[in-house]
């Protein structure tokens, strides 16, 4: 009997380097999904002449911006790094382009919520003769936050995707997708608890569109995934996460959809999909920084990719000659 392969690397060491990213930026991916999503329904709010849930999203998706930006500047450490990385901008990074997303996101969220706290404070922010400015270009900021907000909400999965974390890098086909789906349900779920049943009714819609997409996202990502590679996600605390996330995620879109115009059911059905999304983007996240303890998560879709090349007759190329 042959032993089963152990795969080991020089002196114990990973052989991918693991990402020097803390919770903060796992914050971060979720508060980016709730204010993305949440500047898309204030956007929708605007659109049909709903008021209260066009001032609840945006203020929403002013204070998840500002949050997701205070947690990304104290992974940088220095708040000047922040400032430094839209010195330029470069195409081919998912970072910098992201990082220009998010200050055009906020631009035009903050004018927008920077126009309904002058309201709800009865005209009373020393504006001075920029009130009338500010509110005649509120509804053109709502709209312009509004093209920004599906691009912030998913260039955090090609930010994750771009590197060479093998659980992340495995899935960066389909997870911006299961990225979008997450924050169509953080953003719903927040607009159901804030908003009353009476205008909630594009955010119910959007709930039950979300849960079905980040179902169907997450299954077909981990299906077209190598399965040594998505092995983290339903391994130890990461499956855990993402077990309860599906779960909460379908029992939060069931109560959207057939008890959602009951105000005690809609802010039930909210937190629950808000937990759902918090917790997909914190399993994706653990489960990437999972996959690089281990070698075998590296070497093992490596060989696989190798001999299929190999049988699929590409064999003059530097990868499939060089052993």
């Amino acid at each position: 009997m042959v032993p089963e392969a152990e795969f080991s690397s020089y002196y114990g060491r990973p052989v991918v380097k693991p990402a020097p990213w803390g919770h903060e930026v796992a914050a971060y991916l979720f508060l980016g999904g709730v204010a993305g999503g949440s500047g898309l329904l204030a956007a929708g709010g605007q659109l049909t002449g709903r008021p209260i849930l066009r001032r609840n999203c945006r203020l929403s998706a002013l204070v998840a911006v500002l949050l997701s930006a205070a947690a990304l500047v104290r992974d940088l450490g220095r708040p000047e790094r922040f400032y430094n990385m839209l010195r330029t901008i470069k195409l081919t990074s998912p970072m910098s382009v992201g990082s220009w997303i998010l200050s055009a996101f906020s631009a035009g969220t903050s004018v927008a919520a920077a126009a309904e706290i002058d309201r709800m404070t009865g005209d009373r922010l020393p504006l001075g003769p920029l009130r009338p400015v500010l509110h005649a270009v509120e509804g053109l900021a709502g709209l312009e936050a509004a093209v920004f907000a599906p691009p912030l909400a998913v260039y955090t999965a090609v930010l994750l995707g771009d590197t060479a974390t093998p659980t992340w890098n495995a899935a960066h086909e389909d997870l911006p997708f299961v990225f979008v789906s997450s924050a169509s349900l953080a953003a719903s779920g927040l607009a159901m608890v804030t908003t009353p049943v009476a205008e909630t009714g594009p955010a119910r819609k959007l709930a039950v569109l979300g849960v079905i997409g980040d179902v169907v996202a997450t299954r077909v990502m981990e299906h077209r995934m190598d399965p040594v590679a998505a092995e983290p996600l339903h391994h130890g605390r990461p499956g855990q996460m993402l077990r309860w996330s599906e779960r909460l995620a379908i029992a939060g879109g069931l109560g959207a959809l057939l008890g959602g115009g009951r105000r005690p059911v809609a802010v039930a059905s909210g937190v629950a999909l808000m937990a759902a999304s918090a917790l997909t983007r914190f399993g994706v996240f653990e489960a990437g920084i999972e996959s690089t303890k281990d070698p075998r998560y590296t070497i093992e879709p490596q060989k696989r990719r190798l001999a299929a090349r190999r049988a699929a007759g590409v064999t003059g190329d530097s990868i499939t000659t060089a052993g």
